[in-house]
This record gives structure tokens, C-alpha cells and sequence, in this order.
């Protein structure tokens, strides 16, 4: 696993007191990571990967790059996201800087999860924002605020940073992709759950919302593991009876997970309250970047709300919030840009080390 963290040589000098890392394989991989959270949701970020820099520096385009890691470098991702190093809510970003992979950005960035790979992450792009500031990936930031110019899987996204001229700040905000309603009201006959009805969105990535009621539960007051098992059967129902579609890209024609909500989409002062399922039954922490963004989509596009008027979402794991608007209308067809708004913070910096001749460097996962 051929993978170094940035910053200098940390392999130590062999001599046993002082030595900066555990021992550990000299073939071995040193990933150093850089730690935080939005809302609540962990962002285990890789400043540097060699394998995604030699890649990209061929030539790849992010989309092909992304495909290019999973294919071969996936045990990075499992190392990183799944135990002992990680566990079942982790998600990280790959930083990848220059060539035409971020073609003009500040950074481009490859997010992980425990099952995969997204197209698109809300929570991570506030918390890259910050991190492309503080660690001297944009030139000359500005005050008060700083835009940071990201290429995701999806496409191109703007954070705006504070920034009072030594580090960055909260809150931070993002203007996503076009973002659009894939189909409203919807049937979909969910095993153990009947006919349920749900709109399909798409933020960077597509996912299926419907109120938590339809199911029988309260997004607020059911228990997780209920809220789950339910999503997932929602996700796994919608996979078989209804076939995505997107304008650009096919590699994004994918349902990443379902938002069960509690059934407020008319616009309100009160914060409406949803829970994120993805991936693998994977539970986003934070009320979902992405997922703020397709549902502001799908509000706009049913006549619930209109351009500028700012809505409040809450997680129902943590209570953290996330504040979405749509900025303005896009193109042709009834797409918009969102700025979804939120707070960052850095919980630390890892250094993890492999040993070849453990049978479980790459890691497990416990569902």
C-alpha cells in the first residue's frame, strides 16, 4: 500500500527513544490524515496520496480518477474508513491538487465512505474550505471572507470561508452544482412497508425523500435502528422500480441513499427535521449537505419556497443545523443554485502506520 500523508519524512531513525512513529513495516504505508467534523459528521481528510497524484498528473479527469482509485488503490479507502481505523458512520476526502483533475481549482477532492465512493458531499466541502485556508492552498486569502474553489466528482462547487487574516472561521457556506427535482411523487411499493410516495432530488448526488410518517415513524422520536432499516428498504425499492438519469454524466446517474423527513417542506421559520441513510446504511450525522441541497431543490420546484428565502434543517441524530436557500435559477430546465450553510471545527491531526503482517491492515467492517 503505497501511500504517504503530507508533510515530512516521519519514519523515525531506527533508534528506538525519539522515534516520531510506532515501528511498523518498512514497505508499509504512513497516511497522515487531518480531523474534523461538520455537524457532527466526521471528515478524516488526506492532504496527500502519491497514487491519486501520479494519476492525475497523467492526465485524468476527477470523474476518472475517482474510478481509477477504486479500482486500484481501494485499500486506502478501507484502511482509512473501516476499523480498527475508522468505523461504520466514517467519511473522508482525498485531496488532489493541480492537473486537470481540479482543472483551475484550488483543490479537487475524492470523497470516501465506508461502502465507496460520492459524487458530491456538503458537509466535507465546509469543512475543506477551512482546511484549503489554513493550510496554504489558496494563494492569498481575503478578509472577511475567502472563496475556496473546489472540483468535485460532480462538478464545480464554491466555499466562502471567513478569514480574519491568520485562520479561518465559521460559519462557512457553499454554492453547490445545479441542483434539481429527478421526479415528484412517485409510487414505490417498499417491501414490509406498502405503497409509499417520494421525490427523488438531485444536490451533487441523488437522493429519495419522503416523510418518515409514510413508514409508520417519527424522524424525531423513532429509534435510529428503525429509521434505518426503513430508509434502506426505501433505497433498495427505488433502485429496482426507477431508473436515473443525469443530464451530464452517466458515473452520477446513481440514488447514494433516502432522507426521511418529518413532512415540513412548506416554507417555514422553524427548522424542518430530517435523517440522512447512504451508502451501506451508513448515517450522516450532520443534517446532509448535499441532501439540503436537492431537497431545497425539490421545495423550489413544487412552489414551496422561492429564490433568497433561507430555510433551517436539523439532523435528527445530533440536533446539529444546516441552513439552505436557493440562490437562482439555472439554464433551461428548472434547475437552481443552493448555498447551504454550516459550521466546521478540526478535532485533530492522526499519523497511521501499517504493518504488512497484520491480517487485518485494510481493515473490517461490522455492520
Amino acid at each position: 500500500m503505497a501511500a504517504r500523508g503530507g508533510g515530512g519524512d516521519s519514519e523515525g531513525d531506527g533508534g528506538g527513544a525519539g522515534r516520531a512513529l510506532p515501528p511498523h513495516s518498512p514497505s508499509g504505508a504512513v497516511l497522515q490524515t487531518v480531523e474534523m467534523h461538520t455537524g457532527g459528521e466526521p471528515l478524516r481528510i488526506i492532504p496527500r496520496l502519491e497514487a491519486a497524484e501520479r494519476a492525475a498528473a497523467a492526465g485524468l479527469s476527477l470523474l476518472s480518477l475517482r474510478r481509477e482509485v477504486a479500482a486500484r488503490h481501494d485499500h486506502v479507502r478501507r484502511a482509512l474508513m473501516h476499523e480498527p481505523r475508522g468505523h461504520a458512520g466514517m467519511y473522508g476526502a482525498v485531496v488532489v491538487r493541480g492537473g486537470p483533475a481540479a482543472d483551475g481549482a484550488h483543490l479537487a477532492v475524492l470523497f470516501l465512505h465506508c461502502a465507496g465512493y460520492s459524487a458530491m458531499c456538503g458537509h466535507a466541502v465546509m469543512a475543506l474550505g477551512r482546511f484549503a485556508l489554513d493550510y496554504g492552498l489558496v494563494a492569498a486569502p481575503t478578509r472577511p471572507e475567502t472563496a475556496v474553489r473546489l472540483r468535485c466528482p460532480c462538478g464545480p462547487v464554491t466555499a466562502f470561508v471567513p478569514w480574519d487574516g491568520r485562520r479561518s472561521g465559521n460559519p462557512v457556506r457553499f454554492h453547490s452544482v445545479p441542483a434539481f427535482a429527478a421526479a415528484t411523487d412517485l409510487a414505490i411499493d417498499v417491501p414490509g412497508h406498502g405503497k409509499v410516495v417520494v421525490d427523488i432530488g438531485y444536490g451533487g448526488t441523488f437522493y429519495a425523500f419522503l416523510s418518515a410518517e409514510q413508514l409508520g415513524l417519527d424522524v424525531r422520536s423513532s429509534k435510529t435502528r428503525d429509521l434505518v432499516s426503513a430508509a434502506s428498504a426505501v433505497t433498495e425499492a427505488v433502485k429496482k422500480q426507477f431508473k436515473l438519469h443525469h443530464p451530464e454524466s452517466e458515473d452520477l446517474a446513481f440514488l447514494y441513499g433516502t432522507i426521511l423527513t418529518d413532512g415540513k417542506d412548506a416554507f417555514s421559520e422553524e427548522p424542518t427535521t430530517n435523517i440522512c441513510v447512504f451508502a451501506d446504511e451508513q448515517v450522516d450525522r450532520s443534517p446532509t449537505g448535499s441532501g439540503v441541497t436537492a431537497r431545497i431543490a425539490l421545495q423550489y420546484h413544487k412552489g414551496l419556497i422561492q429564490l433568497d428565502q433561507s430555510r433551517t434543517f436539523q439532523s435528527s441524530t445530533t440536533g446539529s443545523l444546516f441552513t439552505g436557500k436557493a440562490e437562482a435559477k439555472f439554464g433551461n430546465y428548472n434547475a437552481v443554485i443552493v448555498e447551504v450553510s454550516g459550521e466546521a471545527f478540526y478535532t485533530g491531526t492522526a499519523t497511521f502506520t501499517v504493518e504488512e503482517e497484520d491480517p487485518l491492515k485494510h481493515g473490517f467492517f461490522l455492520k
